[in-house]
């Protein structure tokens, strides 16, 4: 799992690289740890040429649909570049993420966040209401 605090008023979509750069996962047996996901999902915002082009330069498999304006500019024929693929049973599971942001956002000990505005203060207790959920999956 990866956080990255941002600004309220920020999107997702231009820091879904630098999220994707901070995932770590140890390896059982030791070793360095894997730093590519097996697979990304995401919305429409996230569909953006620079994200695919991380995706596809670093090999990791993605859903995430393509909005209309992206295909109607994509050229045709010989010169066109090919549809993206889309695995629509993966998608409909990414509800499940949005979910899980929601207890986040919803958790207690993020509410009772009132006496300090400290960004690090912050990531810790949001932190600790993952680690609080993660096992309930």
């Amino acid at each position: 799992m990866s956080l990255l605090l941002t600004p309220g008023q920020w999107g997702d979509a231009p820091r879904m690289i630098e999220v994707l750069d901070r995932i770590r996962v140890p390896r059982p047996r030791g070793g360095r740890p894997r730093t590519r996901p097996d697979h990304v999902s995401g919305d429409k915002a996230n569909s953006s040429r620079r994200n695919r082009r991380y995706l596809r330069r670093r090999d990791i498999r993605h859903t995430i649909p393509e909005p209309q304006d992206q295909r109607s500019s994509r050229r045709t024929g010989s010169d066109g570049g090919r549809p993206v693929g889309f695995d629509r049973d993966r998608y409909r599971r990414r509800n499940e993420v949005e979910r899980t942001v929601n207890r986040l956002k919803n958790s207690p000990a993020r509410s009772r966040r009132v006496t300090t505005n400290r960004a690090y203060v912050f990531h810790g207790t949001v932190t600790a209401a993952a680690i609080r959920l993660w096992p309930r999956q």
